[in-house]
């Protein structure tokens, strides 16, 4: 089975990459919190194909898609840029957000097309806020969420960045369900779009 790292981090964010196993990794923006690929790629056997920017490819029967995410700013600021990637396999397509930091327009994200599983950071700081999530969420319509990129008291994070319940709050949510994995199949995704933390481990 093909592994996959989406956005490896370095130690600048506080936390240290724990090691892994990849095949491909992703890069969506060219930041260290996003593209520490060297510590992923360091002591692996074999080949990794890293991914940066848009296009499409396919590696071991899963069919990646980067799709160019552009938000002009005011006169005379920095124009915000970005990638976000889809992932199809088995009939599924995952969408990773990383690092966007902007609302995308109504064309970017119907050329995400249908999305089953959609990973959306929710803390603020450099990427996107509780509300900026909610509202791409009602643009995309997925059948289930990830949220990333938030405080939680397991972390040492240095960033700023806003626990999960406030994006809770905008889902209209007091809750949700955690899980140490998730697996996701046709015949198990809920008709109503569902939020699901994943355990944080360190």
């Amino acid at each position: 089975m093909l592994a996959v790292v989406t956005d490896p981090y370095d130690a600048s964010t506080g936390e240290e990459l724990p090691k892994l196993r990849a095949d491909v990794v992703t890069v969506t923006r060219d930041d260290p919190a996003h593209n520490n690929v060297g510590a992923v790629v360091a002591g692996q056997r074999g080949d990794v194909r890293v991914v940066r920017g848009p296009g499409e490819y396919e590696m071991g029967g899963v069919f990646i898609t980067g799709v160019a995410m552009k938000a002009d700013g005011k006169k005379g600021a920095e124009v915000q840029r970005g990638t976000v990637y889809t992932f199809n396999f088995d009939g599924l397509t995952v969408v990773h957000l990383g690092g966007l930091s902007f609302v995308p327009s109504q064309a970017q994200v119907e050329a995400l097309e249908t999305v089953d599983v959609l990973l959306v950071s929710v803390g603020g700081d450099d990427g996107l806020n509780a509300a900026q999530a909610s509202e791409i969420i009602s643009l995309i319509e997925p059948s289930i969420v990830i949220p990333m990129n938030y405080h939680s008291s397991a972390g040492q994070d240095h960033r700023k960045l806003e626990g999960v319940s406030k994006f809770l709050k905008e889902m209209g949510l007091n809750e949700a369900k955690t899980q140490d994995t998730l697996k996701v199949t046709h015949s198990n995704l809920p008709e109503d779009t569902q939020v699901i933390l994943l355990e944080v481990k360190r």
